[in-house]
């Protein structure tokens, strides 16, 4: 049992914010995956997912109690009866791969945070594009949900792409 526990602590401890905790949505509609962008969903689902600054980082979280990365994104496209895979990694085969310099309000940006590994565990929401400065909220373990700049030499350096769901 002992094995057992230290096995699924150090599988927890490894997964970062690529969570899979199950979570049943009853959404009404699939992600879009052409790039007409529907500027009063995407400012609806980043206003919710506003709501949520300052909540605590929980893996597998999906509440104010506690949120993790994927979790964030999750809840708020649910919000607008968008259904999305609850990973991040999974995100990332929806939607459609666009530049970052054509990233819209609501588009997902992706990362990759741990250097030994080839798979992104990490997803933000992109809040505004102002002066060509990529800003995305996102829940970190040690910060809770906050709002980064892809100018950040860490969001930069773990970068993969931005994904359009809208």
């Amino acid at each position: 049992m002992t094995k057992y526990f230290t096995v699924l602590l150090i599988a927890l401890l490894m997964a970062s914010c690529g969570s899979s905790k199950s979570t049943k949505t009853t959404s009404k509609r699939d992600v879009i995956t052409s790039r007409t962008y529907n500027k009063g969903a995407s400012r609806n689902i980043v206003n919710f997912a506003k709501t949520f600054k300052g909540t605590k980082y929980k893996y597998g979280g999906t509440t104010r109690k506690g949120m993790d990365c994927s979790g964030l994104v999750f809840v708020a496209f649910r919000k607008e009866n968008i259904s999305l895979p609850r990973v991040s990694r999974n995100m990332a085969k929806r939607g459609k791969k666009i530049s970052p310099s054509k990233a819209n309000e609501g588009d997902l940006v992706f990362f990759r945070t741990n250097k030994n590994k080839k798979t992104i565990n990490h997803v933000g929401l992109v809040t505004s594009t102002k002066n060509g400065t990529l800003q995305f909220i996102h829940s970190t373990t040690r910060r809770g949900v906050i709002i980064s700049s892809l100018d950040e030499r860490y969001w930069k350096d773990a970068f993969v792409e931005v994904r359009t769901m809208l």
